[in-house]
């Protein structure tokens, strides 16, 4: 993609998610996340991993239903540590991971959307989180420091990003040596139709925008991580988001046709990913 083309991609996302603040719906539609179907948040975040207690325990509003995965449940966050969210949205990972490392450890989050960075710092100030930071800055050109933090998380977000690779080697470049980065992320497992890979409308619901799973750690471990491992996969129905606008909008697009949805059907899964600097 060229610089250009990229920035037009970024501008996309940036509004959708902006709507996103101001309606309080899923980039895929009314109350829905970016990886499941139309349901309340609460259904779509213990489907994906969140429990109970988890949904419980941040602020209200820091919770939108955006994530494919709950990346806290297994990164193994000690007391202490300083922890980095990719695209943090409303805030609702980064404050389970405050609740983790406790007073004396810190937690960062980036996002490129200055109403989620907003919305997010309003978040933290109602829960009196002292310890959670929310910075405005794009994951490929990250706001931080080199070799300063111990942990790397993000959830449902490096697929909306145009360069990948830059986004992985700036993760790499922030994460102290042993650091460990921890991504719920959205892969294919087969090409998606040429249609709805050029599709704008696929690209904010995290289609479009997604790398061959094969391909996605190989950016990973080109970007100097070791021990990379994919330590959950669930497959990702296109028919679970049949409801959703943006499932709607793609099919309302004339160069989408009903035959190429239906060939995309289990080409999408969403998967847990461990990697060690």
């Amino acid at each position: 993609m060229t610089t250009e083309s990229n920035e037009k991609i970024r501008e996309t996302v940036r509004q959708g998610y902006a709507k996103v603040v101001k309606t309080g719906s899923g980039c895929c539609g009314p109350k829905s996340s970016c990886c499941g179907g139309t349901s309340s948040v609460k259904t779509i975040s213990k489907k994906i991993g969140y429990a109970e207690e988890d949904m419980q325990n941040v602020p209200e509003g820091a919770n939108l239903g955006l994530g494919c995965g709950n990346p806290i449940a297994i990164a193994s966050l000690k007391e202490g540590e300083t922890v980095l969210d990719l695209g943090s949205g409303a805030g609702f990972d980064c404050f389970l991971a405050a609740n983790k490392v406790g007073p004396a450890g810190k937690v960062i989050g980036v996002d490129m959307t200055a109403e989620m960075v907003e919305k997010a710092k309003k978040n933290a100030q109602k829960g009196h989180y002292a310890n959670v930071e929310f910075r405005l800055g794009e994951i490929e050109r990250l706001p931080v420091d080199g070799n300063s933090v111990d942990v790397v998380i993000s959830n449902c977000v490096i697929n909306l990003v145009p360069d990948k690779s830059d986004a992985f080697k700036e993760a790499y470049r922030v994460l102290k040596p042993g650091g460990r980065l921890m991504v719920s992320d959205v892969v294919l497992l087969k090409s998606l139709p040429k249609s709805i890979q050029n599709s704008v409308e696929a690209y904010i619901g995290c289609l479009s925008g997604a790398m061959m799973k094969d391909n996605y750690l190989q950016v990973i471990s080109k970007a100097g991580f070791k021990n990379v491992k994919v330590l959950e996969e669930n497959a990702f129905p296109l028919d679970v988001m049949a409801n959703d606008t943006t499932a709607k909008a793609i099919l309302d697009t004339p160069e989408v046709s009903a035959e190429d949805i239906k060939s995309a059907e289990n080409s999408v899964a969403s998967v847990k990913v461990l990697a060690t600097k």
